[in-house]
């Protein structure tokens, strides 16, 4: 979620009036951005996706404590050519009924072949578990490290191995950290087996696996007049991340506030599909964001 220390009324003027000037050219790999509409006041504010392997349906998750599934329609060059979304659903507790006022900041989202998501939360930074999307939710168990996090900057992003194994990091480590630290939940336990370098001003806004097994990571910045983003992609060892790659980078400006990611392939190879984070604004958009990544 976009810290709440800016200021709404400081962030609209920028963005209404930056927009009143040249927009910046796309980098390089740009396909498409196209708006994400649906039906009733609580669609918006989306800071998760999860895309089929084929890029046909997806999940998309509110930082508002719900979700939405849908389809996107596309021409034979997988071009989206129109979303078909249905209702927006709250997410539910471990008591069956939707989560409380203050816990229903949903972040990250990661799912299993089987349809069994997981989902990560800030305030308070926890993890559950929904063996059916839109049931009853199960806890996982906490690492230490949760309670101490910043409420509105920790487990922003939620990742999932091919074994299964969960990943998250914080979207902000603190002014005084170098690397954002990794934490991994396998075989019932969490660790923090390794850290991340981090890359100033950019902040975590989500992370994945994609099809080629190698870890990436959303980052934004909002650096004034715009939101500028990054994707880096890493390699992961049993030593750690390794062979950093920055495989995408945007000018200040060129979308709004892009939260979540998914990677798949497709018959030419890698795609990266985001959505936008509108934090219920009118000036800021909801959208969808696709880019070629290179192999």
């Amino acid at each position: 979620m976009l810290r709440r220390t800016l200021s709404r009324l400081t962030l609209l003027l920028i963005v209404a009036g930056f927009r009143g000037s040249a927009e910046p050219l796309p980098a390089a790999g740009f396909l498409q951005d196209i708006p994400f509409h649906g039906h009733g006041a609580l669609f918006g504010g989306f800071s998760a996706l999860h895309v089929s392997a084929d890029g046909l349906r997806f999940v998309a998750v509110s930082d508002h404590g719900a979700f939405v599934t849908g389809q996107f329609k596309r021409d034979g060059a997988g071009r989206i050519l129109s979303i078909a979304t249905g209702d927006v659903t709250p997410l539910l507790g471990r008591n069956g009924k939707p989560l409380q006022p203050g816990h229903t900041d949903s972040e990250g989202l990661a799912m299993a072949p089987d349809g069994t998501t997981f989902i990560s939360f800030e305030g308070p930074a926890r993890v559950l578990q929904y063996p059916v999307l839109g049931g009853a939710a199960k806890m996982l168990l906490s690492h230490r490290d949760f309670d101490a996090m910043d409420s509105n900057a920790s487990l922003e992003s939620l990742a999932r191995d091919a074994s299964g194994a969960l990943y998250t990091l914080p979207e902000d480590p603190g002014l005084a950290r170098t690397v954002f630290p990794v934490y991994r939940f396998a075989h019932g336990v969490w660790d923090q087996p390794f850290s991340l370098p981090r890359r100033r001003p950019f902040l975590v806004s989500d992370a994945t696996f994609g099809p080629d097994g190698r870890f990436y990571i959303l980052e934004r910045a909002f650096l004034g007049f715009g939101f500028a983003t990054r994707l880096r992609r890493f390699d992961l060892t049993a030593d750690g991340a390794t062979k950093e790659t920055t495989v995408l980078q945007t000018d200040p400006g060129t979308f709004d506030n892009l939260e979540g990611l998914s990677v798949w392939r497709d018959a030419k190879g890698l795609r990266a599909t985001m959505v936008t984070d509108d934090n219920f604004f009118p000036l800021l958009r909801s959208q969808i964001v696709e880019y070629r990544l290179p192999d």
